[in-house]
């Protein structure tokens, strides 16, 4: 019987599913290569002979030598061009057929498919046998479910039973509440396995099949689409989600109780991610489930700390004298020549928005915030211990090794390189600040000359919040730059494995766009307005440039501004809209490249097959730049939480989104990933832990040095005469005589205010003209200093140890999972035992029945007791 090429069968079986084309062998992964429309290939059937690569080259000859014939004379560089170019396809398509003859000899079923309907394009479509799934499921000691169930505890039940209507409609949800109890895979022990080719999932069946490549193969996939052997690798998708008669499975089953937008207050189905996307995407969902879980009590603290500095603004004393115009405070100029006097009651609105994020109440939010944190790393220690024992990968570290890279080999025979380093790109950044600080400086003088009076009168206002948005247009743009920047330099390292490659690539782009964006908000934080210098003793930058002051009620408020608009632009522009609109825009470029116009890819939609539909999908990378984004956001939430703590609202706000989004994108704008297995985040929690150390510290200095926390204890309780903040205002504000400026830098206007101005006021503790040390800094300075260095070690070493406690207290395993741990040995032990004596009485049925051969007509005798022995004389 001769085999059937595609065409044929696919007349028998008209089927667009994922299968082959006899519609019954499903495929498990499809690699996709470029056609050359010169060269007319004939198709080849789904059988490969042994004789390939000979035939491929005799056929190749032969092509050559009846085309050269008919060629008419052309310009020799184009026919060089070509030669190369045949030269070139030619090699690709026998590496290609010898990487396919190892893909046989595995024992996998392959099936060409050159007539599609996308121009250019053909498919080799893989299947995996069962016995094949078996042998390397042994191999790979891959844990398998037994037909014996594990049941949950009544607590689980009943917690599981009020939340149900939380929980999605799916069946994989009940994995859990329910689980089996598995045991490493073994052909001899399968009887005791629920185990059947339908019920291996995609993940496990792929994971099973790249294990087979890698130990099997002479090649790796990875190198082979390197070097344009194959343009695209990937597992298929289910079916169709949009069609209204589409067939029920999982792909739409995510689509409508995950990715939909109306089912967001609804817990996400991990264990039909897991089923469908592989451990490692099915971690980076729960991971940021229990993220956006834990951001719901952090946003309600965070309101709370807002609505009370809301609440107690009017009853703010400092806030009210800045207020009060009986004071007739007359400070000095923010910038030489063309700055004058100013009232400091001009500053009333900045004082009381200052009050709303500069509140007692912001301490005790930041000792929250860090306590939150190790709550945060704990809860989710937890529940990755569960989801390990739920999924069978509690030894998975014992049983998996890392491979090398393909690239490895390579990329150290031709290692002749020089090693860069990333502190160039880096001061690229510091640069870009102080390039933004210039900016306003420039920008504030350009506004004081100004002869328009709304321009002078919301001078503040422009420059910090125009400065703000030019910062986030820089870190967006510098963000995409640092990711190709850290690629280029781990390329350049040559890590061996994928493990180490992926460490250090994310390493260095942590380091990097973290750097990007944490920069700006560092400067004002803790170095704007301290190298300032004093009036007649300013400090200059780049020659006339005066370093910019803050406000009298501090920098604080513009370090929420920069904080708001980052946080918001990012997520708005760079993680939601880029998210949208740049795989929407590169499907339309692949299209236009495919050569399909929209009318005919409207037509074609309805009869291309599953791989066809997913080839026009854009390709899945890595999980990098969906932890990256969550990774800064978690970083924004909590270094700089005390000057802004409505960051946790603004971050699950974009997270419920979020999840949806990249729900979304993962089923319906991406080809299916490779399913890869992992038992945890990996580096990333190492990142979160660090932050969570570094946010203690940070938020300590922050309350310290950036707000005036500490400047109103040590008044109130050194310093007031009545015990109250009543003066405290003026306790802050230092005097100079104008008659002490330097040449050129007294105001060209100082009849501004109406009066010959003698005396203006700055903020600093120095002393007064008239003193015996005038300008030097004062005693109150000092002790100021003295009491921020001494809350700086108190609140670090009070929180650290609140949440070394914290740590200590909460164990990483929950007690429910370790007694099930437990339960299952002795229960695996009990079932061995069960079917060897099983097995026992089966072997002596059998020889019982086979030395006893008695006639029809003659009764058996009645079955003998266990205890006694069985006689052979008897029997006869």
């Amino acid at each position: 019987m001769k085999d059937l090429s595609v065409d044929d069968v696919s007349t028998l079986y008209p089927q667009v599913g994922p299968y082959f084309s006899d519609g019954h062998r499903r495929v498990d992964y499809v690699l996709a290569y470029h056609i050359q429309k010169s060269v007319n290939i004939r198709r080849r059937s789904s059988r490969f002979s042994d004789n390939n690569f000979i035939q491929g080259l005799r056929r190749s000859l032969s092509m050559r030598s009846s085309r050269a014939p008919l060629q008419p004379k052309e310009d020799p560089e184009i026919a060089a061009q070509e030669q190369r170019t045949n030269y070139h396809e030619d090699d690709k398509r026998f590496r290609r057929e010898e990487f396919e003859e190892n893909l046989l000899e595995t024992g996998l079923e392959l099936e060409r498919d050159e007539r599609c309907k996308i121009p250019g394009i053909g498919f080799l479509k893989i299947h995996a046998p069962w016995n094949v799934l078996c042998q390397e499921a042994e191999l790979m000691k891959l844990k398998m479910p037994t037909k014996k169930v594990l049941h949950p505890t009544t607590i689980r039940l009943f917690i599981h039973k009020v939340t149900a209507p939380l929980h999605p409609k799916v069946d994989a949800n009940r994995q859990d509440s329910i689980k089996s109890l598995s045991h490493p895979f073994s052909r001899e022990k399968q009887h005791l396995t629920r185990c059947t080719r339908a019920k291996y999932s995609m993940g496990e069946t792929w994971h099973i099949f790249y294990f087979d490549i890698q130990v099997n193969s002479f090649h790796w996939i990875t190198s082979l689409l390197a070097n344009g052997v194959y343009s695209s690798a990937y597992p298929l998708h289910d079916g169709d989600i949009t069609e209204a008669n589409a067939e029920s499975n999982d792909r739409k089953l995510l689509y409508e109780e995950w990715a939909s937008y109306s089912v967001f207050y609804k817990y996400q189905p991990i264990g039909l991610i897991r089923k469908y996307f592989g451990e490692k995407v099915g971690l980076y969902f729960a991971w940021l489930g229990v993220y956006t879980q834990m951001l719901i009590p952090a946003a309600i603290v965070g309101v709370i700390v807002f609505l009370y500095g809301c609440a107690t603004v009017d009853d703010n004393i400092p806030s009210m004298e800045i207020c009060d115009s009986r004071n007739n405070i007359t400070m000095c100029p923010l910038c030489d020549r063309a700055c004058s006097y100013w009232k400091l009651v001009t500053a009333c609105g900045t004082a009381r928005a200052s009050h709303l994020f500069d509140n007692p109440a912001t301490v005790f939010f930041s000792i929250f915030m860090a306590l939150w944190a190790v709550l945060f790393m704990e809860h989710w220690k937890r529940r990755q211990m569960r989801l390990n024992y739920i999924w069978d990968l509690t030894g998975l570290g014992e049983e998996e090794k890392d491979h090398n890279r393909a690239e490895y080999e390579f990329r150290v025979m031709q290692k002749t390189m020089r090693l860069e380093h990333s502190t160039p790109k880096i001061l690229v950044t510091f640069a870009i600040v102080f390039g933004v600080i210039l900016y306003r400086i420039s920008i504030k003088a350009a506004l004081h000359v100004s002869t328009y009076p709304t321009a002078r009168s919301n001078i503040r206002a422009t420059v910090k919040t125009t400065a703000a948005i030019i910062n986030l247009i820089i870190i967006i743009i510098l963000d995409e730059i640092y990711a190709a920047i850290a690629r280029f330099l781990t390329n350049l390292e040559v890590p061996k494995t994928d493990k180490s490659f992926e460490e250090r690539l994310i390493f260095k782009t942590f380091i990097l766009k973290f750097v990007n964006a944490f920069t700006p908000i560092v400067y004002l934080a803790f170095f704007r307005g301290r190298l300032v210098g004093r009036p007649g003793n300013y400090l200059y930058v780049v020659g006339s440039y005066r370093m910019e002051e803050c406000a009298h009620a501090g920098c604080l408020m513009e370090l929420c501004i920069q904080l708001c608009i980052t946080m918001l632009g990012k997520q708005l522009i760079q993680n939601n809209l880029f998210e949208i609109g740049i795989p929407k825009l590169k499907k339309l470029l692949r299209k236009r490249k495919s050569e399909l116009d929209c009318k005919e890819e409207e037509e074609l939609s309805k009869t291309l097959q599953r791989h066809e539909k997913d080839h026009l999908l854009g390709p899945f990378n890595s999980l990098n730049p969906e932890y990256m984004e969550m990774i800064i956001q978690f970083g924004m939430v909590t270094l700089f939480v005390a000057s802004f703590p409505l960051a946790p609202l603004f971050a699950l706000l974009n997270n419920i989104i979020e999840i949806r989004l990249d729900a979304k994108k993962f089923i319906m704008e991406l080809r299916r990933p490779i399913a890869a297995r992992a038992k945890d985040i990996g580096i990333w929690y190492n990142l979160l832990r660090g932050l969570s150390k570094v946010a203690v510290i940070v938020n300590a200095f922050v309350i310290s040095f950036t707000s005036d926390f500490i400047p109103r204890l040590v008044y109130q309780y050194m310093y007031s005469p009545d015990g109250t903040m009543h003066g405290f205002v003026n306790h802050t504000l230092s005097y100079f005589n104008v008659s002490d400026f330097q040449p050129n830098t007294d105001p060209l206007q100082p009849m501004h205010l109406g009066y010959k101005v003698e005396i203006c006021r700055y903020k600093d503790y120095r002393e007064p003209p008239w003193s015996s040390t005038p300008y030097e800094l004062s005693k109150e300075f000092w002790a100021i200093l003295a009491a921020r260095l001494a809350f700086v070690i108190v609140f670090q070493n009070v929180v650290m140890l609140m949440s070394d406690f914290v740590d200590w207290l909460i164990p990483d395993i929950p007690k429910d999972i370790s007694l099930q741990i437990h339960k299952e040995k002795i229960l695996m032990v009990e079932l061995f035992m069960k079917e060897e004596q099983v097995k026992r009485l089966a072997a002596r049925d059998h020889h019982y029945q086979d030395n006893c051969t008695l006639p029809l007509s003659v009764p058996q005798s009645p079955p003998q007791a266990r205890s006694r022995p069985i006689s052979h004389t008897n029997c006869c």
